[in-house]
């Protein structure tokens, strides 16, 4: 092993001790692999010495996932290269990247059609030519953190305001290749191997067998991010989606790209009253098809960008709202015609009005100028909240926003609203609300002023995830379970289907090295 790769944890790599949980581990060194061939000789070196590795991309996670306990982390930046593409039968285009890459960076990639084609073959290559004939296309998944890394996004099935049309990243993954973490490597490619009911075979690239039951739960029927990925049957390339990096260590992923929409117009519809908000929403997702995002923010969150905009000047071309409103709904539609995209408006117009909205106050954008206004604005909230904290912190290192990333099915929208606002009241926390309301999945902010209302927030917290699993949903829909979430993930599933996910770890990861902490503790197992 060539110990010019592993570093000793000193200050110059203190940042790589925490994430945008703005938690903070310890670790005794790091290394920045460039290649795969380095990762496997790290890893079976740690292996060796049983030295647990936490497995990090551009630490943009919400959840802790990328946040050591103790031993070594590989953080996979420097592993950012597209590899090739290919297109199938039906005119699918398919790119083969690393983890590293960065969503921004790749999305850009994809509008310019401008790709490093040097070292790939000659079949990549002809398929690159043909690609840059072809209509726009685009990588769906979406993220608010555009400086996320692919590999990070599989890691926890990041998804986004438009995954209300499109579904999270697993629905983009057709291939991924692993190392384990005795340094062998695991191929799974969509389509080629599937569970027989609840149990599932693996051979690796070196012929190694591994064998394993899955667990007995049942998903939840609603936008989920919340531990294992099972059903009777699955594609095994599941699995590994969402598995918070405790699975293995992923080097290569295939992503399939989609035909971008002709039109995409963005539509932001103001409420006087949050109950006319919701009972539009429900109307928007029984008659609209066109709509890729329905995106909710409270007046708490509008006041607190208010605020930021008073004082912060990247914030000036921020749009004015008026004091009256009290939550707003954005809506994007797209669509392959502009007459299609104006009797959608005229449809959202309707029943805006039949829902007490504000047509004085909306605003529609109908190119991109006015669309990235309106997404700077929905990308601005949770960024104004981020400062008020970091304000905070400055008083009390302590202090850090309490932010919920549960979904429901559809029928409980309401009476989950309902709660959060009566628990946030009862406890006089202060809070904003906003997020993916079209599919049940509110990011409700608590805004801790001392330690103690740090502590409600905290009971809060585990009482909600209570309620939210008895009604059908999910404790992470989007954001990974990492280590912050991981009692919450027990709440939702109870320990002896805990045991089952660690089962299936203990048969990829025999000495349990690879990201400890993330979705449970091994160490708690049921008698």
């Amino acid at each position: 092993m060539n110990n010019n790769i592993i570093h000793c944890m000193k200050e110059d790599y203190i940042e790589y001790l925490r994430d945008e949980s703005r938690t903070i581990g310890r670790a005794e060194s790091i290394s920045f692999p460039k290649n795969e061939e380095e990762i496997i000789g790290i890893v079976k070196d740690m292996y060796s010495k049983e030295i647990p590795i936490t497995i990090q991309g551009a630490r943009t996670g919400l959840a802790a996932g990328a946040v050591p306990r103790k031993g070594h982390v590989l953080n996979l930046s420097k592993l950012n290269n597209i590899l090739g593409m290919r297109v199938d039968s039906e005119d699918n285009y398919y790119v083969t990247l690393q983890p590293g890459t960065i969503l921004s960076q790749f999305k850009e990639k994809i509008k310019l059609r401008k790709f490093d084609t040097t070292k790939w073959d000659f079949k990549s290559k002809r398929v690159f030519n043909d690609f840059c004939k072809k209509e726009e296309m685009f990588f769906s998944p979406d993220p608010t953190e555009t400086s996320a890394t692919i590999g990070g996004m599989v890691s926890c099935n990041a998804s986004g305001a438009r995954s209300y049309m499109y579904g999270p990243t697993r629905k983009y993954i057709e291939k991924l290749k692993l190392v384990l973490s005795n340094g062998d490597t695991l191929t799974v490619e969509r389509g080629k191997n599937f569970a027989n009911g609840r149990k599932l075979e693996l051979k690796t690239d070196e012929g190694m067998n591994i064998e394993f039951k899955l667990p007995k739960y049942f998903m939840p029927n609603s936008k989920n991010a919340s531990g294992y990925f099972v059903e009777d049957n699955m594609d095994a390339v599941d699995l590994f989606i969402g598995a918070d990096g405790t699975l293995g260590i992923i080097t290569e992923i295939e992503v399939r790209l989609l035909k971008l929409p002709e039109i995409i117009w963005g539509v932001s519809c103001f409420f006087e009253n949050e109950s006319a908000a919701i009972k539009f929403v429900e109307e928007i997702r029984s008659n609209q098809k066109d709509i890729a995002s329905i995106e909710f923010f409270d007046k708490n969150a509008l006041d607190i960008l208010k605020k930021q905009k008073e004082i912060n000047p990247g914030f000036e071309r921020l749009p004015d709202v008026d004091e009256k409103m009290k939550s707003v709904i954005y809506l994007e539609i797209h669509t392959e015609e502009e007459k299609e995209a104006l009797i959608d408006l005229k449809k959202i117009a309707k029943i805006m009005n039949d829902s007490q909205g504000s047509s004085k106050n909306t605003w529609v954008a109908k190119n991109d100028v006015g669309l990235n206004r309106l997404i700077f604005f929905r990308h601005a909230v949770p960024e104004s909240v981020n400062m008020l904290i970091d304000e905070r912190k400055k008083e009390n290192s302590k202090i850090t926003k309490l932010g919920t990333d549960m979904s429901v099915p559809d029928e409980h929208l309401e009476k989950v609203i309902k709660m959060y606002k009566k628990d946030i009241i009862k406890e006089k926390l202060e809070s904003a609300t906003w997020g993916h309301i079209g599919d049940n999945h509110l990011h409700v902010n608590i805004l801790p002023r001392d330690n103690k209302d740090y502590d409600k927030g905290l009971n809060l917290y585990e009482k909600w995830a209570k309620k939210v699993t008895e009604l059908g949903g999910a404790v992470s829909a989007e954001h990974g379970v990492g280590k912050l979430k991981s009692k919450y993930l027990k709440v939702m599933y109870g320990q002896n289907h805990i045991d089952e996910m660690i089962d299936i770890k203990s048969k990829l990861d025999p000495k349990l090295l690879l990201s400890p902490g993330n979705l449970f503790e091994v160490g708690k197992r049921s008698e």
